[in-house]
């Protein structure tokens, strides 16, 4: 079912905001964050989000972290990220639940290894992983002890333990392996039982597999490139959906749309972000 018709270059980044009950998304290639009957533009690319408070948006751009105002639109910047490196942008991100926030970046034409994924936590930005070419599938288990990334590229997701104050503690271990197939892992996010919602760059899919990586299901939607899910509405249990039409010759209408899927799965509340 469509959420919302407006089209996106490249939807990416849905968010649902536990306070306002109120979603937000991005079309990173126009520079802009929606919302339901309203946008914001912006100087550069945006990717990602997390919320700080009821009116208060962390906002991820190509070079700095921003501090968003819902209501005025006014951002100032929290923090550089790669404002120094020529031909990069943020891409995907989420808050994990120890309030920090994972952002991982890419080259603007997906160049090989140009990428990294990073933390922000309490004033505090490290570099996390490099040598990534499509930071995706950003996500975290209920119990905040396991993250999981992927770079679509490799078509794998990893997973990672996490320390109490939400740092990797070992390094990365395949979760999910998609090599030999023809799926593309793109964003994701996890349920409050551990299972993990996977958009499928190319396969018109949201797959879902247990806490173990073991398929389940997958919901099948219109738009062949599905980007990224969020879990939100009243009760968290509905799945929202961004697409994009990048990529796509002579796309119809059903593609660069926003889709939403009623499950029967329950999503966690999104983290705040602890500035």
């Amino acid at each position: 079912m469509i959420f919302d018709a407006t089209p996106c270059q490249l939807g990416e980044g849905p968010l649902w905001h536990p306070e306002r009950d109120q979603l937000f998304w991005f079309d990173i290639v126009n520079h802009r964050m929606h919302t339901k009957g309203q946008h914001w533009d912006f100087p550069g690319h945006v990717s990602a989000a997390g919320w700080v408070d009821y009116e208060t948006l962390l906002v991820a751009s190509e070079i700095a972290l921003l501090r968003f105002d819902i209501a005025s639109g006014d951002h100032v910047k929290i923090m550089d990220l790669e404002h120094d490196l020529k031909g990069t942008r943020s891409n995907d991100g989420r808050a994990d639940p120890m309030g920090g926030f994972w952002i991982g970046t890419m080259g603007l034409n997906a160049e090989d290894g140009m990428g990294s994924i990073w933390r922000y936590y309490r004033g505090d930005l490290r570099r996390l992983y490099a040598n990534i070419s499509i930071s995706n599938a950003i996500c975290f288990a209920p119990d905040g002890r396991t993250a999981y990334f992927a770079d679509t590229a490799k078509q794998k997701i990893m997973r990672t333990a996490l320390d109490a104050h939400g740092w990797p503690i070992h390094p990365p271990q395949d979760h999910i392996d998609l090599t030999g197939t023809d799926l593309h892992p793109d964003g994701a996010v996890v349920d409050a039982a551990g299972n993990l919602f996977n958009a499928q760059w190319g396969a018109g899919r949201i797959a879902v597999y247990d806490p173990q990586g073991q398929f389940i299901e997958a919901f099948d939607l219109p738009a062949k490139h599905t980007s990224c899910p969020a879990f939100g509405g009243a009760d968290l249990s509905t799945l929202y959906v961004t697409s994009a039409r990048q990529g796509i010759d002579d796309p119809d209408d059903a593609q660069g749309l926003t889709y939403k899927i009623q499950t029967s799965y329950t999503g966690q509340q999104e983290h705040r972000v602890i500035l």
